[in-house]
């Protein structure tokens, strides 16, 4: 008897006669079983070694600007002392606080008795949870020779629940300090002008989001004059130094300003500063959020970063007394910030301008690299999901219904996102301004009980008017399954279109989706563990945020709070919100089909008559049917 070869497996009449052949023979490539051409996907992978390739070309090797002709004159002691002072005269600088106005009078007072040119800027923010205040910034300037501004700056108020005596009186003592080497006597001789004009900056609402620095760097004349900015804030902790460049759009300062930064760290403190790691950096890339000052200048395109002791996120203000303020490492760090104001009024014109990078220390890797790799990670499955579709219309599978069904899953959760940003303009959620918000003062965990409820019954009566499209009336076949993922996969690939013309760092949220979910069609035989490991491995982007905040910033489970008061204050743009739903709706399609909930949408002639209002009088007359029935029950049975 001869066999004959089917696909790769070699059999004869009479083995199909045995038990559990048929299960085990591999099903034909292109077959309902098999829609996935997984050759084309390994194949669409070999060209990711090309980017790899450039990307290895990439890597720079920063040179840092010189170091200054003078050594720093900074005194650790005198910082120390006016820090513990200021921190206990004034131990609540919060907004419109009583002792708020005395601080800036305070830091007024010592920058005037400098000899330099002291005004003060006054302006109104709104804060979730405080309502419009009053905020002041104090700005100092000593001129140079040219017009172009470097600025040196700490913010001077706390969250209020602490002296703040580390975040941060000792960025403001410091900075008091610097200003100190470029005061002007009263009477000749009258020191060198520097070749840029330095500005000192006191800002106001700094543990809030930034509102000082952010209205300095939007306000004239200085925000066409700034060429480079410091910041410091809590730089008398026990932490090793630290370095931040996460700006609010995806661009840091220069590469060669970072690293002139990192060796000025080098040698005052006899160690490389600290920083975000590569993944870190590159979710900065791809979700760009600091709570330091220099971020808003960053999103500007002025080079800037933020020496600090604390981490990603500022150091809790329990237990931020004067007694704990570590003076060695408040030198170390007041030297090194001297050093490399120094090294930027001399050279500064090296170092311009903001890119996307990488930074490793000694080398970098450029944005547009990364970008390159991302894009060609999105390849493969962009060319499996376009082959799908071009199967499915060989076919001449019907698509149509499967596409509605996903419309109609899309129009609710964009429902659902365009509602909440309309309570958000109304003013339901906590209003602000939109700018990072404070993870202790913030209203991200303190949602308002009535308004999530009203939320709420939306939502549920939108699902319940929705739905009846959703619901099987006929058995579901295999064809209408593949249509199903069809039209799911195609709008993923949507997805990760729009956010590569958005942000194409930010693929590094969707591609773990794109390439575990792309799969599902060919695991609709598959135990429903397997299927349920598929879907949970696509949710990793999405994840990577989330653990990002929770861990980084410390906010554990807050994080999807936080995220969206982020998104209610407009901190995150409507755009992102509307490629969320979509993705959302790509996942519930997909999740309905794995637990065999999935239903193509019906013709007009399946669908049951009446509009919205009569839907919900159904359900409602319904529900009370069900009520009497369950109590007639009750009682029979009593």
């Amino acid at each position: 008897m001869s066999a004959r070869r089917y696909g790769h497996t070699y059999y004869s009449p009479g083995m199909a006669t045995r038990p559990g052949f048929a299960e085990r023979r591999r099903a034909r490539r292109g077959s309902l079983e098999r829609p996935i051409n997984g050759r084309m996907y390994r194949g669409t992978w070999l060209l990711a070694g090309i980017p790899l390739l450039i990307a290895a070309f990439s890597v720079s090797r920063p040179e840092p600007l010189r170091p200054p002709a003078l050594p720093p004159a900074f005194e650790a002691a005198d910082a120390a002392a006016a820090a513990r002072d200021f921190a206990t005269s004034f131990p609540d600088r919060s907004p419109e606080a009583p002792k708020a106005q005395e601080a800036a009078t305070w830091v007024v007072d010592r920058l005037g008795g400098l000899g330099l040119q002291t005004h003060t800027d006054r302006f109104h923010v709104e804060i979730p949870g405080r309502g419009e205040v009053e905020l002041q910034n104090v700005i100092a300037s000593r001129v140079g020779q040219s017009s172009d501004a470097i600025v040196i700056m700490a913010h001077r108020d706390n969250t209020g629940t602490g002296p703040g005596a580390n975040d941060n009186a000792s960025g403001t003592a410091a900075l008091l300090e610097l200003a100190r080497a470029y005061a002007t006597p009263a009477a000749p001789p009258l020191p060198p002008r520097p070749n840029h004009t330095i500005v000192f900056l006191s800002t106001d609402g700094g543990a809030f989001g930034a509102h000082g620095a952010n209205r300095f760097a939007r306000s004239r004349p200085w925000r066409d004059r700034v060429v480079a900015v410091i910041n410091l804030d809590a730089i008398a902790g026990n932490g090793p130094p630290r370095i931040e460049i996460a700006g609010e759009r995806s661009r840091s300062p220069s590469v060669a300003f970072v690293r002139t930064a990192a060796i000025r760290v080098l040698e005052q403190s006899g160690r490389e500063p600290e920083r975000a790691s590569a993944l870190g950096q590159l979710i900065d890339l791809a979700f760009p959020f600091s709570l330091y000052e220099h971020a808003p200048f960053a999103g500007r395109g002025t080079p800037a970063l933020t020496m600090t002791t604390a981490g990603t996120r500022p150091p809790s203000p329990f237990g931020d007394t004067p007694n704990r303020l570590n003076r060695q490492r408040l030198g170390e760090i007041g030297r090194s910030a001297q050093t490399l104001l120094g090294s930027l009024d001399e050279e500064v014109e090296l170092a311009p301008g903001t890119s996307s990078y990488v930074y490793f220390g000694t080398r970098s890797v450029r944005g547009w690299a990364i970008v390159f790799i991302l894009c060609a990670a999105l390849l493969p499955c962009l060319a499996v999901i376009v082959d799908l579709f071009a199967r499915l219309r060989r076919r001449r599978l019907p698509l149509t219904p499967a596409l509605r069904s996903f419309r109609t899953r899309l129009m609710f959760w964009l429902f659902a996102g365009l509602l909440f940003e309309l309570f958000a303009l109304l003013g339901v959620w906590s209003k602000g301004a939109s700018r990072p918000l404070s993870p202790e003062k913030s209203p991200a965990t303190d949602w308002p009980l009535l308004g999530l409820t009203v939320f709420t019954c939306f939502l549920v009566a939108a699902w319940l008017v929705l739905r009846r499209g959703l619901v099987s009336r006929r058995s579901t076949s295999a064809e209408d399954e593949l249509a199903g993922h069809t039209a799911a996969l195609l709008g993923l690939g949507i997805v990760s279109l729009l956010v590569l013309a958005t942000n194409p760092y930010a693929l590094i949220f969707v591609l773990p989706s794109l390439h575990a979910w792309v799969w599902l069609p060919q695991l609709r035989g598959a135990p429903a563990f397997v299927q349920a490991g598929t879907l949970l491995a696509g949710l990793a982007g999405p994840a990577l945020l989330l653990g990002s905040f929770a861990t980084r910033l410390d906010l554990g489970l807050d994080a999807p709070w936080y995220l969206a008061q982020l998104a209610a204050v407009g901190y995150v743009p409507l755009a992102s919100v509307l490629i969320i739903c979509v993705w959302v709706a790509v996942g519930s399609q997909l999740t309905a089909l794995a637990r065999g909930r999935y239903a193509p949408y019906p013709d007009a002639s399946e669908r049951p008559p009446g509009g919205p209002f009569r839907i919900l009088g159904q359900v409602a007359v319904a529900a009370r049917d069900r009520r009497r029935d369950w109590a007639d029950r009750r009682a029979a049975g009593g």
